[in-house]
């Protein structure tokens, strides 16, 4: 499992790399840094080559990864989890601020899968905090969605909505067209495009093909 996955992601993002790392330093310092506090404790769940962990400003960084070649990618600093994320999480009660993850859940193996990963991120982020998911929507890629390899677990907006709800989480923003899809097929517009389109939400409806959905701890789960 570990030997494909860095099969995988050499072949599908060597080629793109630098320009992925640009992308995601517009990313988090113009659109994902508001929900990250910067004196807070974060963790990137399905980290990749770090592209946002590495970036985003915050005082404790955790990448959780299956791909063992995202240790070395990862910036100093950074704690790396090599686990399965289905599996309790090396992390206490609490701890996090928020997680944050990109294009992962459609990797996981089914529903199970992921309804023990929220838990786990319910568990692990304190009352308050976020769980911040970008992700392909099925809903407007019902072909190449399945041109990829390692994609298992197609999802809405309103599915993992739904199950984010049941671990716990209650929805504050629920975006059914972001981004648009992948840069894994090779295209690399200019970047001034891209600080455009995060300006004018009025293109995402035309061109987003990814949700993004967050959800936070309520408070009452404070302990007692």
């Amino acid at each position: 499992m570990n030997e494909q996955l860095q099969k995988e992601y050499e072949q599908r993002f060597r080629k793109t790399a630098e320009y992925r790392i640009s992308v995601w330093k517009v990313l988090t310092r113009e659109f994902f840094a508001r929900w990250i506090r910067r004196d807070g404790t974060i963790l990137d769940l399905g980290c990749g080559w770090g592209e946002f962990i590495n970036q985003i400003p915050a005082a404790r960084k955790y990448g959780m990864d299956l791909n063992p070649d995202s240790e070395r990618k990862l910036a100093p600093g950074i704690t790396f989890l090599h686990q399965d994320c289905s599996q309790e999480w090396g992390i206490g009660d609490g701890h996090l601020d928020a997680v944050f993850t990109s294009n992962f859940f459609e990797h996981l193996p089914g529903k199970e899968s992921l309804r023990k990963t929220l838990d786990q991120a319910f568990r692990c982020i304190k009352p308050g905090g976020r769980l911040i998911c970008l992700g392909p929507n099925i809903k407007y890629l019902p072909g190449c969605y399945w041109d990829f390899w390692d994609h298992y677990l197609p999802l809405t907006e309103l599915s993992l909505a739904e199950g984010m709800e049941l671990a716990g989480f209650r929805i504050t923003e629920k975006i059914a067209r972001f981004l648009p899809y992948s840069m894994s097929q090779g295209a690399t517009p200019p970047l001034m495009f891209l600080r455009m389109y995060l300006k004018v939400p009025a293109l995402w409806r035309y061109f987003g093909k990814q949700f993004l959905v967050i959800g936070t701890k309520p408070e009452s789960s404070r302990a007692g």
